[in-house]
């Protein structure tokens, strides 16, 4: 009988954007079974609830069969091992990435001997996406509509209007 493989996504998902929804199709359609795990770290604090990044991801994944929205805390070998992973799914964006992404495989591998990670590279159209820009050009009041799914988009632009903290003309690098 064949073993089922799953894979773990972690992230903050603050916000989920249009890459890690790539990132997740891709994944999903390479394992059995897709566990997506919010990571819950106390040291930072997020723009969107793990309440909310649950829902937006829930709602952006509902058509995908073998995906499984969770969230975790601590490390994420032991998520691993908990969810009962065979693989931990990485995106890379840019070889910058990659540096990072290796010392963090190879330290989860030497944690936990069977912790294998698979990257996978994002669809062109999305490689330079990511939650920190989104965030700041949204805080800037520009338009993130293509970026994330579009209830994030609202909501997030709902969050900064109310913080009263979108500015036009703040120098940004952005």
């Amino acid at each position: 009988m064949k073993q089922e493989r799953t894979a773990l996504y972690a992230g903050s998902f603050d916000p989920l954007t249009n890459g890690h929804l790539d990132v997740i199709r891709r994944a999903a359609r390479l394992f059995d079974w897709l566990i997506v795990a919010i990571g819950a770290n106390q040291h930072k604090q997020p723009i969107f609830s793990l309440e909310d990044r649950t829902r937006h991801l829930q709602g952006a994944c509902r058509e995908l069969t073998n995906v499984r929205v969770a969230s975790f805390s601590g490390l994420l070998t032991r998520a691993v091992r908990d969810f009962e992973a065979t693989a931990v799914v990485r995106g890379l964006r840019a070889v910058s990435d990659f540096e990072w992404e290796l010392q963090m495989a190879l330290m989860n591998r030497e944690l936990e001997s069977s912790c294998e990670t698979v990257f996978l590279m994002p669809s062109p159209e999305y490689s330079f996406i990511s939650s920190t820009l989104i965030r700041e050009i949204c805080q800037l009041g520009g338009d993130i509509s293509a970026f994330v799914p579009e209830p994030v988009a609202g909501e997030l632009g709902r969050k900064y209007r109310q913080a009263g903290t979108t500015d036009e003309e703040s120098g940004s690098r952005i």
